[in-house]
């Protein structure tokens, strides 16, 4: 029997800098599926409703509050999804802060702030004046979204204008100092692919431990298809600092949307079985 599957490209809001990159490799993952026997439709984050599905085995690249909120509902009647609308949402940096260090993964000391409250920059225990403010649900939509600050004026004034945009809570994150490597991979696969994103210092680390703490924050997060980056300390310490549910995987992506559409593949012929 043939497999049924839809796939859900990401709304382009969700994907600054990397429209044209997202849609790509959701497009080439459903046409490797269409290659290995299986039927696909496809759907748009931005039109997808509870009703408007009605495949059980569902790929998906939606990132929003509204859409997955849509196939949480989607997948309690059954339906299987990679990625999991639960593991999505566990990326929103809100959630991420407690469960990354909750599994033992190293990761920077981080406090979750309203953004409309009054914030005791003592209280939050930051040893450096360097501290990065983070919008505290979805990835960053504007280059704003993620910004280093120096100044308690500059934080301050970052969190009112989160406020002004409707983004009611906020990370603060302490600054590590270190060279910073971005990471591509799907669980159950041989897929791992890293590259220095800044390389300051070309401090040795191990690369077998940073694919161990990737693949431990992608089981950790619920996902299977996942990239993230980390911060590769002077000592050659490792800190993963974030995980992204299904990103564009550019550098590399023939390869992914290969390996990416046998990960599908299999689960879905698996769960029909």
């Amino acid at each position: 029997m043939k497999l049924s599957l839809a796939g859900i490209r990401r709304k382009t809001e969700f994907s600054p800098n990397h429209v044209v990159n997202d849609l790509k490799i959701i497009n080439q993952t459903a046409d490797e599926l269409k290659a290995l026997g299986a039927q696909v439709t496809m759907y748009d984050e931005a039109e997808i409703t509870p009703e408007s599905i009605s495949e059980k085995l569902i790929f998906s690249m939606v990132q929003g509050p509204t859409g997955s909120q849509t196939l949480l509902k989607v997948e309690a009647r059954g339906a299987f999804i990679i990625n999991s609308p639960k593991g999505v949402i566990n990326c929103y940096r809100i959630n991420m802060v407690d469960k990354i260090p909750a599994a033992g993964i190293p990761f920077p000391k981080s406090v979750i702030v309203a953004t409309d409250g009054e914030i005791d920059w003592k209280k939050a225990g930051f040893s450096s004046s360097k501290i990065w403010i983070k919008r505290g649900d979805v990835h960053a939509v504007h280059k704003e979204d993620v910004t280093i600050t120096n100044t308690d004026d500059e934080e301050l004034n970052l969190l009112k204008e989160f406020h002004s945009r409707g983004i009611s809570q906020a990370i603060l994150q302490e600054h590590l100092d270190g060279d910073t490597v971005k990471f591509y991979a799907a669980r159950e696969t041989d897929l791992f692919h890293w590259y220095y994103l800044h390389d300051q210092y070309h401090t040795s680390f191990s690369e077998k431990k940073l694919q161990e703490l990737a693949s431990a924050s992608a089981e950790a997060m619920g996902l299977y298809v996942y990239g993230g980056d980390a911060i590769i300390g002077k000592d050659g310490s490792l800190t993963i600092i974030d995980i992204n549910d299904w990103p564009s995987f550019a550098p590399i992506r023939e390869r992914a949307s290969k390996t990416i559409a046998q990960l599908i593949f299999s689960n879905a012929k698996e769960r029909v079985d």
